[in-house]
């Protein structure tokens, strides 16, 4: 098992948000957790990252406790995050931003790595050396999915990578995702909704008011 998270209680404030969390992420396999605006998907996700402290639970990847390792160095381990909000930096081009987490990383062969995301996706490398600002709704969520693809040698986790896009970019995602799933890599993606990841997904739980529902 890649990801084992267990019994994961999250507090934001005075507001319990995930209660008694646990999920599994298989190796080499793709998992998908849907639920409502609020459910704790976001929570969730931004807990593994480090992003969040937990208030009790445990979290496992690759058989290292997350809970001894810093948020700053989780994206080192191979898990690459792509935020709802993407999260772009706008005065720097499509590239920079693609390589801020391998700068801040020290990620060895990241020239290696780019000229990859760029055969994956093509339509990015084609506005490599526009700013993010310039960017519309659709090109910021394939750089911000591209940043992701940057460090993840073994996870990827997606918040909504399908929400506000059109149809075509979606399925083009879902193409896209098809082939890393081929190639290995273990992928975790909160939706609102399965609708275009429901063919892709090797398991599945549904979360409500930060608990899991379903399996």
């Amino acid at each position: 098992m890649l990801l084992q998270v267990q019994h994961l209680e999250v507090n934001i404030a005075a507001a319990q948000v995930l209660r008694g969390v646990s999920l599994n992420v298989p190796r080499h396999a793709m998992v998908g957790l849907v639920g409502s605006n609020g459910a704790g998907k976001t929570t969730f996700l931004r807990s593994v990252m480090g992003l969040v402290g937990a208030h009790a639970g445990k979290m496992i990847f690759d058989d290292a406790d997350l809970g001894l390792i810093p948020a700053h160095r989780r994206a080192n381990i191979g898990i690459g995050y792509m935020p709802e909000d993407r999260r772009l930096v706008p005065g720097l081009t499509v590239e920079e931003n693609i390589l801020l987490p391998a700068w801040a990383t020290t990620l060895p062969n990241s020239g290696t790595r780019l000229d990859q995301i760029y055969l994956l996706l093509p339509e990015v490398a084609a506005f490599a050396g526009r700013k993010a600002i310039q960017l519309s709704g659709g090109q910021q969520k394939l750089t911000a999915f591209a940043r992701a693809l940057m460090v993840s040698r073994s996870l990827l986790l997606l918040d909504e990578p399908f929400e506000g896009v059109a149809p075509v970019l979606a399925q083009r995602l879902v193409d896209v995702l098809v082939k890393l799933k081929e190639k290995g890599l273990s992928v975790l993606l909160a939706e609102s909704d399965s609708r275009y990841s429901s063919s892709l997904v090797d398991h599945l739980y549904v979360i409500e008011r930060g608990k899991i529902q379903a399996e």
